[in-house]
């Protein structure tokens, strides 16, 4: 019980914290994020600016604020868009003829075996730079993820005695997956969103990083780790705020989805009591 529930509310307090500078940033930043200020540059931490300026003289913590906002949003994006492919792809995998449904898993386990980073480049290189296309990249990431759970998860489902009575009496495949097998999975896949929105904020982040994802002027945590990199010896604090709130967003996902997970997991024991 502790277990969880440390997880959780702490999964919970860091998303909630990201969440805030997130939408603040969408009514007041301290300074714009990308107004340069050349006389300014390289300042360190001061009642005038709390987290100091970069190499443009930028303010640090409203380009954090920004580019959080667009880590989330970008995230939430993809993680829809490839959650919701992989769910159909999964679906019509388990309910299709054994051959057709091996053939779409066989096309999964080969995206599967490709690094995921390296299938984002692919993708950005082809369709080129910019938040749309990076988020893109990161949702075709994670439609083998949703489709190999969905695939494994109806399967299984497929066998129960529920199912089959209900097809006997003939419902119907739509209804059967609609109100009968999605409802049992719903712990499962939400456990999954919520672990692969901070595995696409890390994957935009590096995509931005290598200079694939947001570009200037536009603020992302990973671009201002890029550009702070060259600096980070003679002045850390450029890196260090953005590295540390990239932590943070990331480690609030992964324990918040790791604190549904322990709590779906106790309803579960407690219903078998």
């Amino acid at each position: 019980m502790r277990k969880y529930r440390f997880s959780f509310i702490a999964g919970l307090l860091l998303v909630a914290f990201a969440f805030a500078i997130a939408f603040t940033s969408l009514v007041f930043t301290p300074y714009d994020p990308e107004a340069m200020d050349i006389h300014n540059r390289f300042q360190g931490p001061s009642s005038a600016h709390l987290l100091g300026t970069d190499h443009f003289g930028r303010d640090i913590l409203s380009r954090i604020m920004s580019g959080s906002l667009v880590a989330l949003s970008g995230a939430l994006l993809s993680v829809m868009i490839g959650s919701l492919a992989g769910i159909v792809l999964g679906i019509v995998s388990a309910l299709s003829p054994k051959w057709i449904g091996s053939l779409l898993q066989r096309v999964i386990d080969a995206l599967m075996a490709f690094p995921t980073i390296l299938i984002a480049l692919v993708l950005v290189a082809i369709t080129g730079k910019g938040l749309l296309p990076s988020a893109l990249a990161v949702a075709l990431a994670m439609v083998p993820v949703f489709s190999r759970l969905v695939y494994t998860m109806m399967l299984e489902t497929k066998e129960k005695l529920y199912v089959k009575a209900a097809m006997s009496y003939g419902c119907g495949w739509l209804r059967m997956v609609i109100f009968h097998m999605i409802p049992p999975m719903a712990s499962r896949l939400v456990t999954q969103f919520t672990s692969s929105i901070g595995s696409a904020i890390l994957l935009e982040s590096s995509l931005s990083f290598l200079g694939l994802g947001i570009q200037p002027p536009s603020s992302s945590l990973g671009m201002m780790l890029s550009e702070a990199r060259s600096y980070v010896l003679t002045y850390p604090y450029q890196a260090l705020p953005s590295g540390i709130v990239l932590l943070m967003i990331v480690l609030g996902f992964n324990l918040l989805g790791d604190g549904i997970s322990d709590v779906f997991a106790g309803r579960r024991r407690i219903r078998h009591v």
